[in-house]
């Protein structure tokens, strides 16, 4: 039997009151914008690396103005290694639309949230949960991971979220702002920090006692061979890293011959050149004659 929202959250709550992390966009005098950011920071790339970077990017863009008025080349160089670059350009895209939109100021909507460039359902429940404390829906893959063995008693969630599954996390949210935007940010905690998707730590859960797939014997994941494993040698995510690493290092435009030299296969590398530059990551410059090739650099 599943447990009742009421015996699930409150010792969640009471772990989160005593384990939660320091972080940050947690401080009391975060902003709506600081948590933007780092919302957009951690998809795909964990605290560790996002922590340091993200206190460098809110010291020299510490609102979306200063960010739009940014050159796209010094916010490549400044996103570094923290992977999935065109996330930096959205988050540039966003905080000039923050600045036509509506004065500079992150909006405290969803719909409004939701029509920022390169915000999706996720980010806009963290935004209004964590920036503004208001109730939202907060679905990471942290959370979602939490009720699947909690409530559905299975080892993690369906490859892809379902509507049901939001229906379910629906339940489980407070109904008071505050108690709701706490729940978002616990839930989140206890899945990355206990309920971890390899070695969950159930011995110090403090939900053991109610969770259904503990209680089932903790059944293997029935999704297993539906789940894609995402390597990184040998693709092309590792070829336009590298390409991106030599770009931002350069003091100037980058010959073609140095680009070539970053990737033994020719092809692959021109497939991850060219998608670079209709990603608007990078800028080919055609060559100066006929008998120069062309140089690279980041967009300015």
């Amino acid at each position: 039997m599943p447990p009742t929202p009421a015996e699930l959250r409150e010792p969640v709550l009471a772990w989160f009151a005593v384990h939660a992390r320091d972080l940050p966009w947690r401080a009391a005098d975060r902003s709506a914008w600081g948590v933007l950011v780092s919302e957009v920071m951690l998809q795909q790339t964990p605290v560790v690396r996002v922590e340091p970077a993200w206190r460098s990017w809110m010291a020299r863009w510490p609102t979306p103005a200063d960010l739009a008025a940014a050159s796209t080349a010094d916010v490549l160089r400044a996103w570094d290694r923290l992977g999935y670059p065109r996330r930096a350009l959205r988050l540039q895209e966003c905080a000039r639309a923050v600045v036509e939109r509506h004065d500079g100021i992150v909006p405290s909507s969803e719909p409004e949230l939701l029509a920022l460039p390169g915000v999706g359902s996720y980010t806009a429940a963290a935004v209004l949960a964590f920036a503004y404390g208001r109730r939202s829906v907060v679905l990471d893959t942290n959370v979602r991971r939490v009720l699947a063995r909690t409530v559905d008693g299975v080892a993690l969630p369906a490859p892809s979220q379902t509507v049901d599954e939001v229906r379910r996390a629906t339940r489980y949210v407070p109904d008071d702002d505050a108690t709701a935007a706490r729940w978002a940010a616990a839930s989140m905690e206890l899945g990355a920090l206990v309920c971890t998707a390899r070695s969950p730590r159930c011995d110090v859960c403090p939900v053991q006692d109610v969770c259904a797939w503990y209680a089932a014997g903790r059944p293997a994941d029935e999704h297993a061979g539906r789940r894609k494993v995402q390597t990184f040698t040998g693709t092309d995510r590792q070829v336009r890293g590298r390409v991106m690493a030599l770009l931002r290092d350069a003091l100037g435009p980058v010959p073609a011959a140095a680009v070539d030299a970053v990737w033994p296969d020719a092809r692959q590398l021109a497939r991850c050149v060219d998608g670079l530059v209709a990603d608007g990551l990078v800028t080919r410059d055609p060559a100066a004659s006929v008998d120069d090739p062309p140089t690279y650099r980041l967009p300015s």
